[in-house]
């Protein structure tokens, strides 16, 4: 019989934009799977992330709560112990929350409410990827320059294959030991997956699964003539000034780049028939997302850092058959209403504090909000900036920047800012008036200052004398596995074969 509170395995992707889909309209990659669940489940076609950078993307989307609300700034910032995350909540409702993957927990918390965690980090846990607002003009040495676009191509091995490979080995191992074990509280199991995350480098299977002819340029190549600030300091912080791509150095990275989707689609399908052989497909909710888009290449940009749609939107799509007719939402959401959409999925009560808004209502085919609040605190910044989505307009503003304002439907590309229009003056002045009703700017960029400083000092005293590191080590007991002379044989092999044997089988 069911569980009444429904199984949840949350799939993450890394730097997955939706432009790169099927499902949202590529007509180059091929993803089945994915395909697959979204003609059975909810597609979401207007998600974004919270902040375009990882750690602060994936705060947002496990606090339900914006960086400046949690402290998570940047790439090199702790989330608080004591700020709640949906583990916490799902824990506290008795759920087994399990997490296998990539998370970017900095700090000495590395669990976060997760009762287990399979995997370690890809990433350091230390504060050394820390941006200094105080000196704009010195590039981050250990941060991406162009050599995942110039060094594009087919591979044997890479860091992030050996990563992946590890997470989902020990997701699926996970879920046939969730079948066998005595323990029968729901689970939520968070598997979170590296690539398609540069380096664009990817086994050749999937490499020529693609021919370079079939793969479409960028639709806006080149950096538009009124190029933004923000985007002009962007380059010099990936080292583009002094590293240009040439077309073929572009093809080469979307290439292995939409391999790399296929290899993420194959994952989710080796876990999705893993639900199926162990008997858990039927009461488990299915949720695939991605923590932040790429550029790739448009506007002259790569990877992610602001708010235009390839580097904030995001894939998302909610798998359930047996409870939401499968449809298209069209509203802007973003990752801070999952929060409090997976405590209704789970019945777990209202969250004490949120940002967001549940998704139920969009899930069950009624109105639901339309509106997105985003932040980007991290590198090539100046000052906080804010984005704002709305309709059919997004607005993003920074005190140290000019306004933007776009109509994407009139303007997906987001070529044509409207700030200096007169005939969208009252719209402006309305997105002004929210941002400042929202946001104390000159307050919130002193925060973040502060935290810089203050992760600065930390980090470089801690590189002094003994180092103690905070890399999350996954605990593994060999004396508990396979066979033992203090566990009984009979017993073991019988709790480990799936499904039981009938008693008296020949």
């Amino acid at each position: 019989m069911p569980h009444p509170q429904p199984n949840i395995l949350i799939l993450i992707a890394d730097q997955l934009t939706p432009r790169a889909l099927s499902i949202y309209g590529n007509r180059v990659t091929r993803t089945p799977h994915i395909d697959r669940l979204a003609a059975e489940g909810v597609v979401f076609d207007s998600a974004y992330c919270n902040s375009p950078l990882c750690a602060p993307s994936r705060y947002a989307y496990l606090t339900g709560r914006l960086p400046s609300a949690t402290g998570g700034y940047d790439n090199a910032a702790a989330l608080p112990a004591d700020t709640l995350t949906y583990a916490h909540y799902l824990r506290h409702a008795g759920y087994r929350t399990i997490l296998s993957g990539k998370m970017h927990f900095i700090g000495a918390d590395q669990l976060h409410g997760f009762e287990e965690r399979l995997t370690t980090d890809i990433y350091p846990a230390d504060f050394g990827w820390t941006p200094d607002w105080q000196q704009p003009e010195v590039r981050p040495s250990w941060y991406h320059d162009m050599s995942s676009v110039t060094e594009a191509g087919p591979c044997v091995r890479s860091n992030q294959l050996d990563y992946d490979d590890e997470v989902v080995y020990a997701s699926r191992q996970k879920l046939f030991d969730l079948a066998r074990d005595a323990d029968q509280r729901p689970f939520c199991l968070t598997v979170s997956l590296t690539h398609p995350h540069d380096p664009y480098a990817i086994p050749e299977k999937y490499w020529n699964l693609y021919r370079d002819d079939e793969i479409d340029a960028p639709r806006v190549p080149n950096a538009p003539a009124d190029e933004d600030p923000h985007s002009r300091r962007l380059r010099d912080v990936i080292d583009l000034a002094r590293t240009p791509v040439s077309e073929q150095q572009t093809r080469n990275a979307r290439r292995a780049y939409y391999g790399a989707i296929s290899y993420v689609d194959e994952q989710i399908g080796t876990l999705l028939q893993t639900l199926e052989d162990t008997g858990q497909a039927g009461n488990t909710i299915i949720i695939v997302t991605s923590d932040h888009g790429d550029m790739l290449g448009e506007r002259g940009l790569w990877y992610k850092m602001n708010f235009f749609e390839p580097s904030t939107r995001v894939p998302l799509l909610v798998h359930a058959p047996g409870q939401f007719k499968a449809r298209r939402v069209p509203e802007s959401v973003s990752h801070i209403d999952l929060l409090p959409t997976l405590l209704d999925l789970a019945s777990a009560g209202a969250p004490l504090e949120q940002d967001g808004a549940t998704l139920l209502p969009h899930l069950r085919g009624q109105k639901g909000h339309d509106g997105v609040i985003g932040e980007y605190l991290g590198e090539g910044a100046l000052a906080p900036i804010i984005m704002l989505r709305k309709g059919a307009y997004k607005y993003i503003h920074s005190p140290a920047d000019p306004e933007q304002l776009y109509h994407l439907g009139d303007d997906p590309d987001e070529l044509h800012n409207l700030a200096n229009d007169p005939a969208t003056a009252p719209i402006l002045q309305a997105f002004r008036t929210e941002a400042l009703q929202r946001w104390d700017f000159d307050q919130l960029h002193q925060q973040v200052v502060t935290s810089q400083r203050r992760r600065h000092l930390i980090g470089a005293a801690n590189t002094q004398g003994r180092h103690h590191a905070w890399d999350y080590q996954p605990p593994h007991d060999a004396s508990q596995r396979y066979i033992r002379n203090h566990l009984e044989l009979g017993v073991l092999e019988a709790r480990a074969r799936f499904p039981t044997p009938p008693k008296g089988q020949a």
